[in-house]
C-alpha cells in the first residue's frame, strides 16, 4: 500500500510536469469557464481561514481537506454551476464555492528561503527575507520578476520562487 505521502510527492511531481507543458501565456489558453467565461485554468486565491475542500460540486460531497490559509494561491481548472474545481500547489485537487474564492492573486513561497528585492534584478538590495510557505499579494510580473507584498514589505521575487503564476503570464 502506498503512502499518503509519497502520493502527494507525486501528485506535485505531476503538477510541475503539467505546468511545464503549459502554453508560455495565458492568452494561449483555449479553454472557458462554462459559469463565468473566464480562462481555464486560472489563478484565483483563497478567502477564508476555513474552507473545506470537497470531493464534488455539492455540500452532499464528503469534505476531503479543510484549507487554513487565507490569500493562499489555488488554480481553478472546471466549473459546475456555484462550485469551482481548484489544484492547489502541491497537486491536491477537489471542489470549493465560488463564494470562498477571490479573484486577487497570491504567491506562495516555495523551495528554501527567499530574498524580496528592491529592484527586479540578482544583485538588487534585499528589503525582506521570506520562508517557504508564506503567501504574499502578487501585484504585477514582467518576464522574469514579479513583483510581491507580504505585510509592509514591497519588493520583486524571481517567478520560479513562488508558485502562483503561469510560465510567461504577464500582470500589471
Amino acid at each position: 500500500m502506498i503512502g499518503a505521502a509519497v502520493v502527494r510527492r507525486w501528485r506535485a511531481i505531476a503538477l510541475l510536469l503539467a505546468l511545464a507543458l503549459m502554453p508560455s501565456s495565458a492568452a494561449a489558453q483555449s479553454a472557458l469557464g462554462t459559469e463565468t467565461q473566464l480562462p481555464l485554468p486560472r489563478f484565483v486565491s483563497l478567502r477564508s481561514n476555513e474552507i473545506n475542500l470537497r470531493t464534488g460540486p455539492g455540500i452532499n460531497y464528503p469534505i476531503e481537506w479543510i484549507y487554513r490559509r487565507r490569500g493562499m494561491p489555488v488554480e481553478v481548472v472546471a466549473e459546475f454551476e456555484s462550485w469551482r474545481k481548484v489544484r492547489d500547489w502541491q497537486g491536491t485537487v477537489g471542489w470549493v464555492h465560488q463564494s470562498m474564492l477571490d479573484g486577487r492573486r497570491g504567491a506562495l513561497i516555495i523551495g528554501g528561503e527567499r530574498i524580496l528585492r528592491r529592484d527586479p534584478a540578482d544583485g538588487a538590495v534585499g528589503v525582506a527575507r521570506l520562508a517557504p510557505g508564506v503567501i504574499a499579494g502578487l501585484k504585477e510580473c514582467g518576464t522574469d520578476w514579479c513583483r510581491l507584498e507580504s505585510d509592509s514589505y514591497d519588493g520583486w521575487l524571481k517567478r520560479d520562487e513562488f508558485w502562483g503564476v503561469y510560465p510567461g503570464e504577464s500582470l500589471e
